[in-house]
């Protein structure tokens, strides 16, 4: 494990069962799929080093709403993570970053391809000072092609994977999500990118590089429709909330003007809605028979559920859903989330106590293990919080940190 003390606010330590307590992880990326892989690491103990800009700090500390002048969304985006300023593209930033890769297992970052090596940080260089490191490199279009130097946006993503063309209604444009999909999809495969590679270094003895295009992740997810295209020459329409797959499968105005959403992608299941809804004849029908043939008949089936569905208030209808075990869930908002008993019982939404802000709730730490849980052990912290204490356990003095503060390097 790598320890060195903490600046300003005391910084918890470790749990001695975090499964990645000795990982010592970099953080140099900006908005919001690099950050958000490095804090899936720190949830599980890595040791995250924060770098940012001394004058120019992750715009995600500004990104959306603030409370008091401090911004929320870095809360959650810097937690479990030092921070430190050090400016990368001066010679002096460049040795201290050498230093800190030195005695690191991963850095992160997403800078356009080619400014690493600008400023004579990139793979060779990092490699050099530590043949064991691993390089996450995320980037909107990846490392090389024609678009490698394009600026890159998890919103570019979501409209050429093809998410935003099936994303709608029929008659509608595309639509494009109100949050960070693409960014989310990309972190999630970046940290697990980052733990495959580190599981080869157990076997090599080497570090590599990982080329994450963020446009990709959200192809995998999007399912077989490249495979459909291949094969068939099927292209998928928009539909709304129905699926080409099974029906019904929509959401559905309640009696108290709430909405629930209902799905049967298991026919045991469709059998059970019809009954519940006073409409077994639909059984006897021979396309109910698959989920295509149902979906082909949607708008009748949504007339049947719908029609019941608007008779009965939310809660009336999530009841006789349960217990005729069919699949409902109401339609929430952040409010809803945040008083639901489930959630309650995962804790999937829990307390941190913040030296800025006192206690403040966010999403807990991704999934749950018996024997080595993960952790939030603080919210995002001030910028440079942990600057003089980082550098400090490297060896620099404090006539030495206060050359490179003069000097702007950092502040």
């Amino acid at each position: 494990m790598h320890e060195a003390p903490s600046h300003g606010a005391e910084i918890p330590s470790h749990g001695v069962g975090a499964p990645l307590r000795d990982l010592r992880v970099l953080d140099l990326a900006t908005l919001f799929a690099g950050p958000l892989a490095a804090t899936m690491l720190g949830d599980f103990g890595a040791e995250v080093i924060k770098v940012e800009h001394p004058h120019k700090p992750d715009p995600s500390r500004g990104h959306g709403p603030s409370k008091d002048g401090v911004g929320l969304w870095w809360k959650l985006l810097g937690r479990n993570k030092r921070t430190v300023t050090l400016d990368l593209s001066s010679p002096q930033g460049r040795e201290v970053l050498l230093r800190l890769a030195a005695d690191a297992d991963v850095v992160i970052e997403n800078f356009r391809p080619g400014t690493l090596e600008r400023w004579g940080l990139g793979w060779d260089a990092l490699s050099e000072a530590n043949p064991r490191l691993v390089l996450a490199r995320v980037t909107g279009f990846g490392q090389r092609g024609p678009y490698a130097q394009r600026p890159g946006f998890g919103t570019l993503a979501e409209a050429m994977s093809g998410f935003a063309a099936v994303t709608g209604e029929p008659d509608g444009p595309p639509t494009l999500p109100p949050f960070g999909l693409a960014d989310s999809i990309a972190a999630l495969s970046t940290a697990y990118a980052v733990m495959t590679a580190l599981a080869g270094r157990a076997h090599t003895g080497r570090g590599q590089v990982v080329d994450m295009a963020i446009i990709e992740p959200m192809l995998t997810v999007l399912g077989p429709q490249p495979l459909w295209y291949d094969q068939l020459g099927y292209v998928q329409p928009r539909t709304g909330n129905r699926s080409a797959n099974n029906a019904p499968r929509n959401t559905y105005r309640t009696a108290d003007g709430r909405w629930v959403a209902v799905s049967t992608s298991a026919q045991s299941v469709a059998e059970r809605v019809l009954r519940l809804v006073g409409r077994p004849e639909f059984l006897d029908e021979p396309w109910f028979a698959t989920g295509a043939g149902r979906a082909e008949h949607a708008a009748e089936l949504d007339e049947a559920v719908g029609g019941w569905i608007a008779r009965h208030t939310r809660d009336e209808v999530v009841s006789a859903f349960e217990d005729a075990q069919a699949a409902v869930a109401p339609v929430y908002d952040v409010r809803d989330v945040m008083a639901d008993p489930q959630y309650r019982a995962l804790d999937s939404i829990t307390s941190v106590e913040d030296d800025e802000l006192g206690p403040v709730k966010m999403q807990n730490v991704l999934f749950r293990l018996s024997e080595t849980p993960g952790a939030i052990r603080w919210a995002g912290r001030r910028h440079g919080a942990d600057t003089d204490a980082v550098l400090g356990g490297l060896g620099l003095s404090e006539e030495e940190i206060a050359a490179l503060r003069e000097a702007g390097v950092v502040r």
